[in-house]
């Protein structure tokens, strides 16, 4: 659901832009109090996975192919402020280096694939855990609705913002159709993914899962008529992250690397349905299509598995490099913010 530079014109381009900006500056303050030992390390990889991961288009109908968006996994795994982050780290990555996403277009990209997803997918997430059973299956099944849902509202806010800044005259009410209904699909590929990676984490470290917190109830022991909490005998702050940061990383580089090439070469939802409705017409050049990256392969690489491959290592490498820079950097802020001479006057 990249949106390319021409589909929206300028002063809603502008305004999205500031609501992206908005969007971005309220999660890094809310990303301070979600970034701890166990989501600091992990948010980085987590928004080079979610990379890697659109880099596997998977085919939904004839002609037509869906990615993962990603705003639901991150959301769920490292928290909602932090999720809409990573998401954002991604668009930048891929509209600067890979001229996939207009520049120009970079605020309604944020705001529909980052913000919106985020959003409406932790709530549904939320929702659904507080009525659902304290389980680990409670988790990966909220996540699949969550992330099913995800998917059809960006499309919504897609054509809601088209409907008011589109650069071609064209029926909204055949373009929210198409929208809905291929991106309803798409969604059912997200809430694979999404609930299979999700699933995965918890059933090995659950405490690194933002979304799971409290899942676990703590032991008791009757001392003298009273209940006592049983204190851990690994505490959460000394559990090593390193192996699960490593098969991270060497999974996102293998997906990005590796089985990227097998990926549908079809037209993705969005790119579908502006080809059939005519939301191309006025689509701009690139800012970076001179790009050695440009379209996921290196310059003067003849070799199309090497040269796609080559760009997906380094997209992961790019990306896992810039997050954990920007999430360490907003962790540190929040311990200086948390520092006892902070706290000596309370």
């Amino acid at each position: 659901m990249h949106v390319p530079d021409g589909f929206i014109d300028a002063p809603i381009s502008a305004a999205t832009g500031v609501v992206a900006a908005a969007a971005v500056a309220v999660s890094l303050r809310g990303a301070r109090r979600e970034l701890d030992e166990r989501t600091a390390p992990l948010a980085g990889l987590v928004a080079a996975f979610i990379f890697a991961v659109q880099m596997l288009n998977f085919p939904v109908a004839a002609g037509t192919s869906g990615h993962l968006l990603g705003g639901a996994l991150a959301a769920i795994l490292v928290g909602p402020y932090t999720g809409v982050l990573c998401v954002s780290v991604v668009l930048l990555m891929q509209g600067i280096l890979f001229a996939d996403g207009g520049l120009t277009a970079l605020g309604v990209n944020i705001t529909d694939m980052a913000v919106v997803t985020t959003v409406v997918a932790y709530a549904v997430f939320r929702g659904l855990v507080k009525v659902l059973p304290r389980r680990r299956g409670s988790i990966t099944a909220a996540s699949f609705v969550a992330a099913v849902l995800s998917v059809p509202a960006a499309a919504v806010a897609f054509t809601l913002i088209y409907a008011v800044g589109g650069t071609t005259d064209v029926s909204i009410s055949k373009v929210a159709t198409a929208m809905i209904g291929v991106h309803v699909l798409i969604g059912i590929g997200e809430a694979a993914i999404t609930a299979l990676t999700v699933g995965a984490v918890v059933a090995v470290r659950p405490d690194l899962v933002y979304g799971a917190r409290g899942l676990r109830q703590k032991l008791k022991l009757r001392v003298g008529g009273d209940l006592v909490d049983v204190p851990d005998t690994a505490p959460v702050a000394a559990r090593s992250h390193r192996k699960v940061w490593i098969t991270g990383l060497v999974t996102s580089l293998v997906l990005a690397g590796f089985v990227s090439f097998y990926a549908s070469a079809s037209p993705d939802g969005l790119e579908k349905v502006a080809a059939d409705k005519g939301i191309d017409a006025k689509t701009e050049k690139h800012a970076t299509a001179d790009s050695p990256l440009a379209d996921y392969g290196v310059k003067d690489v003849e070799n199309a598995r090497l040269s796609g491959g080559l760009a997906g290592v380094i997209g992961v490498g790019v990306t896992v490099v810039a997050g954990t820079g920007i999430f360490w950097a907003v962790r540190r802020r929040r311990t200086a913010d948390v520092s006892p001479a902070s706290t000596s006057g309370v």
